[in-house]
C-alpha cells in the first residue's frame, strides 16, 4: 500500500482557490458557477453579487438578478441556519439534508429564550399565512401574536424560519432585495414540494468538489451538521485520502484538481462571509490564525477580505458617494508597491461593477 500523500498548506491553498474559481476569472454561466459553489452566503443582498463578480469574467449584476426573478436561483435559509443563495435545483435536492442543523438551531434559541412553543401549530399557522400571498416577517408576527397571545413573538418567528421552507421574493432593485423583503412558501415559489430528507451523501461529495481536500471536522464546520464521521466512512471507498502537515486525515474526490504550490494567485476581493473563508475548521489554508480576529468581529461579523498570493492579507470596505467612491483597504502588514498597485487595479474594477462610471475612485490604505 503506497504511503499517504502529505499536502502542504500552500498546496491546500491552491486547491481551494482553483475550486473556488479564484485563480482566474472563469467564462462560465452564472447558474453553473453558483452550482459549483453549492451555496453563497447572503445575509445581505450585495455580497453574492460581489462574490460572482470576483469569479466570473464580465459578470454583471442583472445576470444574477434575472436568475433570482426567474426562480432559477433562490435566497433561502440553508447552511448553518443562515441565508444563502442556491440554484433552485440544489435547494430542492439538499434542503432535506440541512434540516437537522435548522432544528438544532431552533431548539438552542428556544432554550436560550426560555420559550415554550407548540411548534407544529405555529408552523401550520405560518404556512397558512404565507400561503395566501408573499408577506414580510413583520406581517407574520402580527398574525402569530393574534393566534398565540402571550407567546414570545421572536421565538415563534425564528421557529418558522428554521422549520418552514420559505423563499425570499426578489424585487426590482439593483441587488434584487430591499430592506423589507417578502417571503413566500418555497413549494409555491418553485412549483414543487420540498423534500423532507435525503441528500447527505450528495452534499458531502459536492462539498469536497468545492472545498476539498478536507477533514470531517471541516465539513461539519461548513455545514453545521454534527457527527459526520460515519457518513465519510461509508463514502471512504469512493474517496482519495491525504494528510495535512499536522497529520490530519483529509478526504477528496478522485481526480479533483490539485494545482502546484507555485501556481500564481492574483489579488482578489472577497465579500463578507464568503464561504471560501468559512468552509473549514482549520482555515490556515487561506487565513493565518493570528489574522482571524482581524476578520471576524466580536459580534461575529466576517469582514470583506483581500487575497494576496492566495491568502487573506487585508480587509476592505467601500463607501459610495455621488462625487467619488472610496475603497478603504486595511492591510495586516505593509504591502510592497507592486501589490498595492494590483489592489488598486482590482478595486477600480469593483467600483465600476458597483457604481458604473463613478466620478472618481479613491483607494486608501490604512
Amino acid at each position: 500500500m503506497p504511503p499517504i500523500r502529505i499536502l502542504t498548506k500552500r498546496e491546500l491553498n491552491r486547491a481551494l482557490l482553483e475550486r473556488q474559481m479564484l485563480l482566474r476569472r472563469e467564462s462560465l454561466p452564472v447558474l453553473e458557477v453558483i452550482h459549483r459553489l453549492i451555496a453563497m452566503q447572503a445575509q445581505q443582498p450585495r455580497p453574492p453579487f460581489i462574490g460572482l463578480w470576483t469569479r466570473i469574467a464580465g459578470f454583471t449584476a442583472p445576470e444574477l438578478a434575472t436568475l433570482l426573478r426567474d426562480r432559477q436561483v433562490v435566497r433561502v435559509t440553508h447552511l448553518r441556519g443562515t441565508l444563502h443563495l442556491l440554484t433552485a435545483a440544489d435547494y430542492l435536492a439538499l434542503r432535506g439534508a440541512m434540516q437537522p442543523v435548522l432544528t438544532a438551531g431552533m431548539q438552542a434559541i428556544l432554550k436560550q429564550r426560555g420559550a415554550v412553543l407548540d411548534i407544529e401549530a405555529v408552523v401550520k399557522a405560518a404556512q397558512g399565512h404565507f400561503g395566501k400571498r408573499p408577506q414580510t416577517f413583520e406581517d407574520l408576527r402580527t398574525t402569530l401574536m393574534e393566534q398565540f397571545p402571550g407567546v414570545d413573538e421572536r421565538a415563534m418567528g425564528y421557529a418558522v424560519r428554521m422549520q418552514l421552507p420559505l423563499c425570499m421574493v426578489p424585487d426590482d432593485t439593483q441587488f434584487a432585495y430591499g430592506a423589507d423583503t417578502n417571503f413566500t412558501l418555497a413549494s409555491q415559489w418553485l412549483g414543487r414540494p420540498v423534500p423532507d430528507g435525503g441528500g447527505l451523501d450528495d452534499l458531502l461529495l459536492r462539498y469536497l468538489a468545492a472545498f476539498g481536500p478536507a477533514s470531517v471536522n471541516d465539513a461539519q464546520c461548513w455545514s453545521g451538521l454534527p457527527k459526520l464521521k460515519p457518513a465519510f466512512e461509508a463514502l471512504r471507498p469512493k474517496l482519495v485520502v491525504y494528510k495535512d502537515e499536522n497529520g490530519k486525515e483529509l478526504f477528496d474526490l478522485s481526480g479533483a484538481p490539485l494545482p502546484g504550490a507555485d501556481v500564481p494567485a492574483p489579488v482578489r476581493f472577497l465579500p463578507g462571509f464568503d464561504n471560501a473563508i468559512l468552509a473549514h475548521q482549520d482555515r490556515a489554508r487561506i487565513i493565518a490564525d493570528e489574522h482571524r480576529p482581524l476578520v471576524t468581529t466580536k459580534n461575529l461579523q466576517v469582514q470583506p477580505t483581500v487575497l494576496v498570493d492566495g491568502f487573506v492579507a487585508a480587509t476592505w470596505d467601500v463607501t459610495l458617494r455621488k462625487t467619488a467612491v472610496t475603497v478603504a483597504v486595511k492591510p495586516f502588514s505593509p504591502l510592497p508597491p507592486k501589490v498595492r498597485k494590483a489592489i488598486e487595479g482590482e478595486a477600480a474594477g469593483l467600483v465600476k461593477f458597483l457604481a458604473g462610471e463613478a466620478p472618481r475612485c479613491e483607494v486608501t490604505f490604512s
